[in-house]
């Protein structure tokens, strides 16, 4: 029985988002198409792949049987996709990076330029998750490589150390804390505290410092997005702390205060990851050295 490519690429992405209307958009797709692509596939094979509950969806005992051979098979053709795009000297080929908004945002651009100018055939598929979600993607080898917050601690993948990241105190202009030089953590809790939503590395390192010096903040708003934060802050809202990378620009325009609030030895480090179980393509390898270089020498 000869299985269908494209409903084995659909079937795929809808299992590893657990959501039709997400892996459609995964393999940029419409929902209906991907439903009648996998409602196909069921008909192929006569078992159901999936149990819907709800928006979400979960794989049935045959699904995940499949699933493992479909995984495989695509793990063989990219392999081989590599291995042509070395013969070609990265003329074509495609580079999956995992990487938090912030990253993305702030970190990354300058080298995505750089690399899409050298490498114009070269397709860039990037994926945003926190970074416990990009050490899952990586260790599924659905990204090539993931650039997260250190320490990771995963047996399934290599870590090869990029940048410094500084935590800065950041708060309007015109706030009574930008008549010091640095600021404390007890100075922050003085006020309401915009912070990032529970799961970012981010809000887990601000939470574990303010835990260690036996702090209670007033965390008046979570948020997702920095930018929405920085918003916020310039509005006088509240306080928060963000990436020093993430606000470079605002305090340069004069529209944002960035304070010290941590010692050096607190500054966190950002790590590209790889599989341990797979050589990376020619486009990752080539995308990493040039990050490394970049990201090293502080110029992103």
């Amino acid at each position: 029985m000869a299985l269908d490519f494209e409903r084995l690429k659909a079937f795929r992405a809808v299992a590893q988002e657990r959501s039709f209307s997400r892996g459609a958009k995964r393999i940029f797709r419409t929902q209906p198409a991907v439903s009648q692509s996998v409602a196909a596939l069921e008909r192929q094979v006569g078992q159901r792949l999936f149990d819907r509950l709800g928006r979400r969806v979960q794989l049935t005992p045959a699904g995940e049987t499949l699933l493992t051979h479909v995984q495989e098979a695509f793990r063989t053709l990219e392999n081989a996709q590599a291995q042509l795009d070395a013969l070609g000297g990265l003329k074509r080929g495609m580079l999956r990076i995992g990487a938090s908004d912030t990253t993305t945002c702030y970190l990354l651009p300058q080298v995505l330029r750089v690399f899409r100018e050298r490498h114009p055939g070269v397709e860039i598929i990037i994926s945003n998750r926190p970074s416990p979600g990009v050490v899952q993607q990586v260790v599924a080898r659905e990204v090539d490589l993931g650039l997260v917050t250190l320490p990771v601690r995963h047996p399934g993948v290599a870590v090869r150390e990029a940048a410094e990241r500084e935590d800065v105190l950041i708060c309007a202009p015109d706030h009574r804390l930008t008549l010091r030089r640095r600021a404390r953590l007890e100075d922050a809790v003085r006020y309401p505290l915009l912070l990032l939503d529970r799961g970012s590395s981010t809000r887990s390192f601000i939470d574990a410092r303010l835990q260690a010096a036996g702090l209670a903040p007033q965390v008046a708003m979570e948020l997702a997005s920095i930018e929405v934060i920085k918003r916020l802050v310039q509005l006088d809202l509240g306080v928060s702390i963000v990436p020093r990378v993430a606000v470079q620009e605002e305090v340069a325009a004069g529209k944002l205060c960035a304070l010290c609030v941590f010692r050096r030895d607190e500054r966190r480090k950002l790590g590209f990851i790889h599989s341990r179980n797979a050589e990376p393509t020619p486009a990752a390898r080539e995308f990493l050295r040039l990050a490394l270089e970049r990201l090293r020498a502080g110029t992103p």
